[in-house]
């Protein structure tokens, strides 16, 4: 017999005290919904930061001439100070799916937020291998798409589900948290860093994080594009939310990319701001596409549909596709 539906009011919590558990209901867990196979991938992905051996990525950045540190530090700062934030912004929406009832969704967020603290762990372990322990606040604070992206939309967004977890809020939440900041910016971030340290053949440690990383956030990514499948199925006007959403923070992306991609390195082998601007559109749309086809499916559907990972694993192909041309670019004779 399948398990009920998860959000039986049988089970889970209220006001007045906890009504039952999910866990022991007729049926159990339903292992096959899409947010408790994320949760098992990722038990079995799991990786310390602590094991990665940062040493010879010291030694590589005091080789470094001075215009390309700073560019990295820019780099790396946009990336600690932005898994600081979605560590501390995430607590709305595990409250948001207990309001629901939706168990399997909770047990997932709760790794997912493990994975954002342990991202930030692994940056800042990253700057104290290299001996940088100057204050980084500059790099963050004058770039007016970060600010507006990260001091501003993004806590807004997600605190917003503590007084209202309606789909509505929801679907501002997870556009705001998984297909801008994490789809859009990091993704591309990571890409840019991957870019960088393939094509100049330096730090083998943060390559290692990069992967690990960019792992878990596909994870992540894939979860967000699920829960906007699932709204979008339940009711087609939410549809509208999740596309003026997008197009609404997508220039604020743009103008973050535009600023962290500086200063810009003559004759180096880095990816142009034009091209990272491809790279997140081109991301961004067709996650976009993917949660449009969830319109007019039946709910039972989008909750066993693995859709939302196929289309993350499909990009991970393609980023590691794209990293092997780079350094095969790289090792060539021919290189200028």
């Amino acid at each position: 017999m399948a398990p009920p539906p998860e959000n039986e009011t049988t089970t889970g919590t209220s006001s007045t005290g906890r009504s039952g558990f999910h866990s022991l209901r007729a049926g159990g867990l339903n292992w096959d919904s899409f947010p408790l196979r994320l949760f098992e991938k990722g038990n079995a992905k799991f990786w310390n930061p602590a094991d990665i051996d940062m040493s010879r990525d010291a030694e590589d950045w005091h080789s470094l001439p001075e215009p390309v540190q700073k560019r990295i530090l820019r780099l790396c700062a946009v990336f600690v100070a932005g898994e600081e934030a979605v560590t501390e912004d995430i607590q709305p929406f595990v409250r948001a799916m207990a309001a629901e009832g939706r168990l399997n969704d909770e047990m997932y967020l709760t790794q997912f937020a493990f994975e954002e603290a342990k991202h930030l762990q692994a940056f800042r372990m990253w700057l104290d291998a290299l001996g940088i322990d100057t204050d980084l606040h500059r790099y963050v604070q004058k770039n007016a798409g970060y600010r507006f992206l990260f001091y501003e939309e993004l806590p807004a967004a997600l605190s917003s589900l503590n007084d209202d977890p309606s789909p509505a809020n929801q679907i501002r939440a997870s556009v705001t948290y998984n297909h801008i900041i994490e789809g859009s910016l990091a993704l591309t971030g990571y890409h840019s860093w991957n870019h960088i340290c393939t094509a100049r053949g330096i730090f083998p440690g943060m390559r290692e994080i990069i992967k690990r990383i960019s792992e878990d956030e596909r994870r992540h990514m894939a979860w967000g594009t699920f829960t906007c499948r699932r709204h979008v199925a339940a009711d087609d006007a939410n549809w509208q939310l999740v596309e003026d959403r997008l197009h609404e923070l997508l220039p604020h992306v743009m103008s973050t990319v535009n600023l962290s991609n500086s200063p810009n390195i003559k004759g180096s082998h880095d990816l142009s701001t034009e091209d990272l601007m491809k790279y997140a559109n081109d991301r961004a749309l067709r996650r976009l596409g993917a949660i449009e086809s969830a319109r007019g499916a039946p709910l039972e559907r989008i909750d066993v549909d693995a859709a939302p990972e196929e289309l993350e694993e499909r990009f991970g192909r393609e980023d590691s596709a794209a990293m092997r041309q780079v350094s095969r670019d790289a090792e060539s004779p021919e290189r200028p």
